[in-house]
């Protein structure tokens, strides 16, 4: 027995626009494409306005259960299902609404094809533009799907919800983990932006040397691909952990030698000081970065894994200290500048061992997600192409073909 297939759009119904501008005193709740956790494919949050505050964009009506597909950059899959505290308000004109016609698909089997790497995969095969790459709602709804009779859908969606569950349970412990080192640095030092345990001050320029970065000539084939790590903010601002040991681009001797680059050592403390200020890492390798940084190497009184925390927790503070039209940027001078709490060295190196640990524990945790989203994105891929059914699907053989000649009556009618 196969399968039908057939575009998304043509199982679900049609969805309508609201101006809440027409209302101007009345409050609605407005769901943006930031508002989407990608991670755990939910609505994390929203906004609830006045009808007079209300954006060009904030458009669509959603119900419960419609499927929210972000059109702007398809395959970071920003994608959510509408919960029952939601139904009737408003959605960003940015997303595609699917809203499932519940009589050939139901919601949840038509979400899970939306997470799916096919699907994913279809959508950004058609994005256009450069600068705001995207599609259209007629993009998202002419991708094909699969289309088992309802009754097999449900069993699909029994089986994923399963799988999804233990995925919801990693991102939450994930969660979590990313709170105890804030946790950890205020119950040993108190808050690292009043010092209330009185712990005595030093500039950063009195017990660190500040080394900025520097970029040999790109032009230069030589001075590249090398076995020098090199560090950009990018490197930062898709790392996973707080220590950094690969880089995206390296260098050579020559290419460190043109540009008067200097070598950190093992543990520099690498801070960005531009696009963006504030991402900060531990080097577990010498490196060189480029010129948006300030790294930081401890000289006296102070432990590499203390100066990385007290910075990871004053990312607002090192932001507010950026100068410039163009783009804000902190200097060199400024970074010296700056005071920080000291505690004695014997409780830093406490602190350090602490870290140490939760950031094996971190490690582990990733393993972990990585094998659950593995595991995940395979039993997608059996849903989706009848293997994962294929035993119930022979046990109900005669209900599934009568269900299928009524699913083609329906699709007919629709």
């Amino acid at each position: 027995m196969e399968w039908r297939v057939t575009p998304i759009g043509a199982v679900c119904k049609p969805t309508e626009l609201r101006d809440p501008r027409n209302r101007p005193d009345a409050e609605f709740q407005y769901v943006d494409i930031s508002g989407v956790d990608r991670v755990q494919k939910r609505i994390a949050s929203y906004e609830t306005l006045r009808g007079a505050e209300a954006p060009s964009r904030a458009r669509k009506v959603v119900h419960e259960d419609d499927i929210l597909v972000a059109t702007v950059r398809p395959n970071l899959n920003a994608v959510a299902m509408v919960p029952h505290d939601l139904h009737g308000e408003i959605a960003s004109t940015g997303f595609c609404i699917l809203r499932a016609n519940r009589v050939v698909a139901d919601p949840r089997y038509l979400f899970y094809q939306t997470v799916s790497t096919a699907f994913v995969a279809t959508l950004t095969s058609k994005v256009r533009g450069a600068n705001y790459p995207a599609v259209s709602d007629g993009d998202v709804k002419a991708v094909e799907i699969p289309l088992p009779p309802l009754s097999e859908q449900h069993r699909i969606v029994e089986i994923l919800d399963q799988a999804d569950c233990l995925r919801r349970l990693r991102a939450e412990a994930d969660a979590k983990a990313g709170r105890i080192l804030p946790a950890l640095f205020i119950k040993m030092f108190g808050d690292p932006a009043t010092n209330p345990m009185g712990w005595p001050e030093r500039k950063i320029g009195h017990v660190c040397q500040v080394i900025s970065g520097a970029t040999p000539k790109t032009n230069r084939p030589e001075f590249w691909g090398g076995g020098i790590p090199w560090a950009t903010p990018k490197d930062l601002s898709s790392l996973h952990d707080w220590v950094i040991t690969t880089t995206e681009r390296t260098i050579t001797k020559e290419g460190l030698a043109s540009c008067s680059a200097t070598m950190m050592p093992k543990e520099a403390v690498l801070l960005s000081s531009r696009a963006p200020i504030g991402l900060v890492a531990l080097a577990s390798v010498p490196m060189c970065t480029n010129q948006g940084f300030k790294s930081l190497v401890c000289l006296r009184n102070v432990d590499p894994w203390y100066l990385f925390a007290w910075c990871k927790l004053r990312v607002a503070f090192l932001q507010s200290l950026g100068r410039g039209a163009t783009f804000k940027e902190v200097s060199k001078g400024i970074v010296e500048e700056i005071r920080i709490p000291l505690p004695a060295v014997p409780e830093q190196q406490a602190f350090r061992r602490r870290l140490e640990q939760i950031r094996l524990t971190r490690r582990n945790g990733r393993r972990t997600r990585c094998k659950v989203t593995r595991l995940f994105d395979h039993l997608l891929a059996l849903a989706f192409s009848g293997v994962l059914t294929a035993a119930w699907r022979e046990a109900h053989m005669k209900e599934l073909l009568q269900e299928m000649e009524q699913q083609a009556k329906a699709l007919a009618e629709v």
